[in-house]
């Protein structure tokens, strides 16, 4: 069998060599916050049908979602559920096929990145 005559080929371009995109970034994001509420909906899920179990049942679910990890978590779900909404406005305005240039791409992604926080912070002040 003849014997194979190995090419130096370039290696794949790896992340490194490439900057970040914001809407690459934001894109990741996107996916992130969608997992991450999907944590928060069990343990609210958990905490509804604790108190449909029972007395000792509901004390000790409260207890996990009253506490301070169960505030945090509640917190940066509230986070994830505006910037999921407000990327699925920017979605919603790509597919009519506006705002696709990159530097009004970019400004719909800080206008999410941005927005999030703000929409959380007067909804944890309204509530």
């Amino acid at each position: 069998m003849a014997e194979a005559k190995r090419v130096q080929r370039p290696l794949s371009p790896h992340l490194q060599i490439y900057r970040p995109q914001l809407t690459s970034i934001t894109s990741i994001l996107m996916r992130i916050t969608g997992n991450a509420m999907a944590v928060a909906v069990m343990m609210i899920v958990w905490w509804l049908v604790a108190a449909a179990v029972g007395e000792d049942a509901f004390e000790t679910a409260d207890g996990f979602v009253t506490s301070w990890f169960g505030n945090l978590v509640l917190t940066l779900s509230l986070l994830g559920i505006w910037y999921h909404f407000l990327g699925g406005i920017r979605h919603l305005i790509w597919l009519s096929g506006r705002c696709l240039e990159i530097e009004t791409a970019e400004r719909l992604g800080m206008a999410c990145l941005i927005g999030a926080p703000v929409l959380t912070l007067l909804t944890l002040l309204l509530i």
